[in-house]
This record gives C-alpha cells, structure tokens and sequence, in this order.
C-alpha cells in the first residue's frame, strides 16, 4: 500500500527526521489561506505516486493569490491515472544542497538495502545511469541493523565525512522507520540541508508491505487503497491474486512465481500479457470463476494455461479447468502446459474431455498462444 506524502511524513517526524510545516487543502481558498500562515511555499499534489512536479503537480507560491492559482491549477490533475483532490502547502525551505536517502527491499541481498546519494532531487533510476559513483548501496542484516561504522565509511568515500555524523544519525533514524512500521520502501527525495545547515525531508515515499496491512490497521487507514478495475474488485472479493495487464494473450497459472515466468514468455516471445491470475491447489473450487474472469476481457485472443505441480497437484487444477470449461464454453483457442504431480492423471483427462494434447515444453505453448493471439 502507498502513502501520499502528508501521510507518510509523520512516520518521519516521529522518529526525530525533521520535515517543513506544512498544511491540507482540498480547495484554493484553503490554499491560500494555508499559505499565509506559512509564507512562501510550494503547493503539491497528493497523490500515492512520484515524478509529480514533471507534470506540474508541484508549484512554488510567493503570495497566498499564487497559491490559490497553483491550486485551482493542479486540482483535479490526473496524475499516474489518479486524480487529485488534495493538496499538501508547505513552507518552502532555504537549500544548500540536495541528497537522496532511502531504506527498501532488496532481491539480491533478500534483505533491507540502504540508499544514499549526494545526489538529490533526481529519480533514482537516473541517479544510478547518470551518476552512480555517487550512490552508496548498504546491505542490512536485519538481524543486528545497520553497522554504524560502514555508514560512515560509505558517506566519507562520498566525500561526505564533515556532514557523515548527521547524515548517519538520519539514516539510522530512516531505517527504524522501514524496520518498525513494516515497510517495503521508505524514501526522502529530496533530502535537503538547508542554508542554516540543517537536514530537512522535503519529499517522502512510504510503502508499506501488503503483508503487513491486518496487523497494522492503524497505520493502513492513512494509506491511499489501491485503484483496483471492476475486474480487480471482483477477484479480490473472490479472493483471487488478478490484476489486468494490457495485452491479448490470457494467463492463467499456478503460483506466483509460475505466473510471473509465464508473463515474462510471454513478452519473450513477442506477446503481450493480458493479466497476471494466480490459482494453486483451490483451483478445484475456484477455475471457474478465474476463467470467467480472464475472458470477461475483451482483449483476450487467446489462453494460455500452465500448470506446475508439486504441493498442488496438476490434476486436481486440470479437472477443474476442465469443469469451468464445459460450464462457460468458451470459443477462443487455449494452449496448454501441465507438468509435475499428477501430470499423467491431468494429460488423461485433457485428452479425454477436450480431445488436445498440452505442450511438451512451455516455450512451445507460449509461442502457439502468442501466435493465435496476433
């Protein structure tokens, strides 16, 4: 789940990381009456997604008539598909410089990462292109936190080491707030030392892990819901793992990992996506309303079943495609590929019922949905 910034700043100012005063408006007279409270500012939409001030979300605001102005402007903006209906005016700060600091999940090290660029305000896919010399990467035992010492050594070698005390303080402070809220990513971009030689959070990113979201209800009501499709909604009230993707080639697999490979052939082989559906061992129970679900896109020019069994087998999920699929009676080519735990029990029952042979290779049912979809 993704926080909007004026959610995800308290999480910082909690743990002692300094941010500007700031205040909501959902209109430009709030904005202007915001901001002359605070002075100048700088007008900001809310919403749960970055790089707003490329699309003019973000606006500098000497008087509280130009804040009233960029209000009316940015209000009602769509923005990563989300429409703004929140502002965030905050006083504007006096900057040195500009740094980059953030605490994420991280595939390789299957641990917390710390980032640190002297390098703010940028993107960090931009940071690392156009200037990764100047990012320190920290892997984190989360069993002991993050080691002092290498904190240091890291930001000296940045050429950081007169600001490396405070920086440390702060990143230490950083990663309590990944680590003590449940956090996937937790972001300060930019992170500014002021004129008066202060670090203050401009900017923050906080996502917290899905996994998290029963034990930390509290905290999941400021986050902004995720914007789900009527065909999202439906599967998540089936309690079914589907999200609409833009192609023509229907997917429908066995965990997520399968389903993930899947897609990626998929792009592979010159195809597109439709969706991402995981089923497992309740395929049985639930084939058909996961079939129904695929084809109630209508992109979709062809399917592409894969099955993988272990745990789950590949026979009970077959038997219950198979079951779907005499209710629906759908008319569009399906290719499948079945292999692992009842494989021949599940081959029998294709032969049997739908007179078709899966795949020997996935690569091979892939190419053939790939080519029916076009």
């Amino acid at each position: 789940m993704n926080f909007e910034e004026h959610a995800a700043k308290p999480l910082l100012a909690a743990a002692g990381i300094a941010t500007p005063s700031g205040e909501l408006a959902t209109s430009p007279e709030e904005a202007a009456a915001a901001a002359r409270r605070l002075g100048l500012c700088i007008v900001k939409a809310q919403v749960p997604t970055g790089k707003r001030g490329k699309v003019g979300g973000i606006r500098p605001a000497d008087t509280p008539e130009e804040a009233a102005r960029a209000a009316q402007a940015i209000l009602g903006m769509e923005i990563a598909g989300q429409r703004v209906e929140r502002l965030l005016v905050e006083a504007r700060a006096e900057i040195a410089r500009e740094f980059y600091a953030a605490v994420l999940n991280d595939p390789a090290s299957k641990g917390p990462m710390i980032l640190f660029s002297a390098a703010g305000g940028m993107e960090i896919e931009e940071l690392s292109e156009a200037r990764p010399e100047s990012l320190l990467r920290l892997p984190v035992d989360i069993r002991r936190g993050p080691e002092r010492a290498r904190l240091e050594d890291g930001l000296a070698a940045l050429g950081l080491g007169e600001r490396g005390t405070a920086l440390a303080d702060l990143l230490e402070r950083l990663y309590g707030v990944y680590r003590e809220n449940d956090a996937e990513l937790v972001e300060i971009n930019p992170l500014a030392l002021t004129q008066a030689g202060d670090l203050l959070a401009l900017d923050c990113k906080f996502t917290l892990d899905d996994s998290a979201l029963s034990r930390r209800a509290e905290l999941a009501a400021r986050g902004t819901p995720e914007k789900l499709t009527d065909l999202e909604a439906e599967a998540r009230e089936l309690g079914l793992r589907f999200i609409l993707l833009e192609g023509s080639v229907g997917v429908l697999a066995n965990g997520a990992g399968l389903t993930m490979t899947t897609i990626d052939a998929v792009r592979h082989y010159g195809g597109e996506p439709a969706n991402f559906l995981e089923i497992g061992g309740d395929a049985y129970v639930k084939a058909t309303p996961a079939l129904k679900l695929v084809l109630a896109n209508p992109k979709v020019k062809s399917l592409l079943i894969n099955f993988c069994g272990a745990v789950a087998r590949t026979d009970v999920m077959t038997e219950g495609v198979l079951d779907a699929w005499d209710e629906i009676e759908p008319t569009l080519p399906v290719f499948f590929s079945i292999h692992g735990t009842g494989e021949e029990a599940a081959v029998a029952m294709l032969r049997e019922r739908l007179g078709m042979e899966p795949f020997e290779l996935m690569d091979d049912a892939v190419k053939a949905a790939v080519a029916a979809a076009r």
